[in-house]
């Protein structure tokens, strides 16, 4: 239960505000002075504080100051001698609202809910951190190496509040997993998270698919449809690989995250909109800018709070820990009690893992559709090395008796390395359309 300190001299009023507090879920302590007040801050730890401004031994401001270093510990003004000079003094103290007597109840039930609210996603921190110290994980998110302890303590940090998250990491690294946990530990956590990737919408379809499309707008556009920036409203939006954008179309996004409003596309009026945003990006963000593939105004926008996902081959024993999950998560489906043996975990521990974790699940399905009986062999791993081969800028090697897949497979991926990761020229070149070649790449655990 959420705790709440009222601090009034006016008796009448202190009582009849801490029953209606109290009725609205929260444990109540009163004080009627500064001194009682911060003797019972020293005793105890609270999420809200309701401080009248006129006090028998000071201003109630003092008090406003001194909780702003408190963690966790949101304020509330409530007065019958309100100006707008100690309005602006008490917000600028850090208050959340200012209430003048007789309060408005509707006013001060919503304050109550937001704090609330907050005090139930601290506790849900505290607990998934006590989850994650013993079992290696938080929440969906597994992993006990210590570069994992460190992105999920970014994430309870920032996950409370309404910034802006850059996700950065290598493709298969779990960024959209990431992002999706930033969500359910906010606010926002019961109203849309809409994910979508940036590269592999068509760049003739991303403006509508981002701000939506008035009727007749264009060929096609038999209806009125929202973009996702307008069905996400009041939750979370991901743009993914948001380095694929196509530069016009940043300048456009740059102003929706300014004005908090978008323009679809063939309308004149602009509509409001509530997202938090989430990017993420298998780049370098800042080469990105440099190279200008990234407006630098708005690397500025998004990189408000990075997060950077580890690659699997720095993450030690998580991948064993990992292993063992999708291979439990697979015989639950199957309901068989499969186990690895040693020699396919030592298999597993020593590969380098290109692809992250996507790959490594990938590997445990077919490996757990090859062991015919109960027990996974290192022979039932399927880590052999590639039968072909490239050099940078040069032709490929390829080795007589590959399958025709063995080939596409090379043939994508050393396009691939020579593009630098270019998802939608390596898609021209090859001449595969974009959602094609982000088939083929999620086939490869790329």
């Amino acid at each position: 239960m959420p705790r709440a300190l009222l601090v009034d001299d006016d008796k009448n009023s202190l009582g009849a505000l801490a029953e209606w507090v109290g009725g609205e879920g929260f444990e109540v302590r009163t004080a009627a002075s500064l001194a009682e007040a911060r003797q019972s801050i020293a005793e105890g730890s609270f999420d809200l504080a309701v401080v009248d401004l006129q006090l028998p031994d000071g201003a109630g401001t003092e008090l406003v100051q001194e909780l702003e270093q408190q963690p966790n510990v949101e304020v509330l003004i409530v007065t019958g001698h309100g100006t707008v000079d100690s309005a602006v003094d008490a917000f600028r103290g850090g208050a959340i609202d200012y209430l003048t007597k007789p309060v408005d109840l509707d006013r001060l039930r919503k304050s109550l809910a937001h704090v609330r609210q907050a005090a139930e996603l601290r506790s849900e921190i505290v607990e998934l951190r006590g989850e994650l110290r013993r079992l290696g994980r938080f929440g969906p998110m597994i992993g006990a190496s210590p570069a994992m302890q460190q992105v999920y303590d970014l994430v309870a940090r920032v996950a409370p509040t309404d910034t802006t998250v850059l996700v950065t990491g290598e493709t298969g690294v779990g960024k959209e997993l990431v992002a999706r946990m930033v969500h359910q530990l906010s606010r926002r956590a019961k109203k849309p998270f809409l994910p979508t990737n940036c590269g592999a919408v068509p760049a003739n379809l991303i403006e509508s698919e981002l701000f939506g499309h008035e009727k007749g707008s264009f060929t096609g556009a038999e209806r009125q449809r929202k973009g996702i920036f307008e069905r996400a409203s009041g939750g979370t939006l991901f743009l993914d690989e948001v380095t694929e954008m196509p530069i016009e179309l940043q300048v456009k996004l740059l102003r929706v995250l300014e004005t908090g409003r978008v323009t679809r596309v063939g309308a004149e009026r602009a509509e409001a909109v509530d997202v938090r945003i989430v990017t993420a990006t298998n780049r370098d963000p800042e080469e990105a800018a440099a190279s200008g593939r990234l407006r630098r105004d708005l690397l500025y926008r998004i990189h408000v709070f990075p997060i950077h996902v580890p690659p699997l081959r720095e993450r030690g024993t998580d991948v064993e820990l990992l292993a063992q999950h999708f291979l439990g998560e697979l015989n639950r489906g199957a309901e068989t009690a499969k186990v690895f043996r040693e020699p396919a975990l030592a298999l597993l521990r020593s590969h380098p893992w290109p692809g992250n974790v996507r790959e490594l699940k990938n590997v445990v399905e077919r490996a757990f559709i090859l062991a015919p009986e109960a027990t996974i062999e290192a022979e039932h791993v399927p880590l052999a090395t590639a039968p072909v081969a490239a050099q940078p800028g040069g032709p490929l090697e390829l080795r007589v008796g590959s399958s025709v897949a063995e080939l596409e497979r090379a043939l994508i991926l050393a396009t691939l390395d020579e593009l630098q990761g270019n998802k939608r020229e390596a898609a021209r070149i090859l001449g595969l359309s974009l959602k094609t070649l982000y088939n083929r790449l999620k086939e490869y655990g790329r």
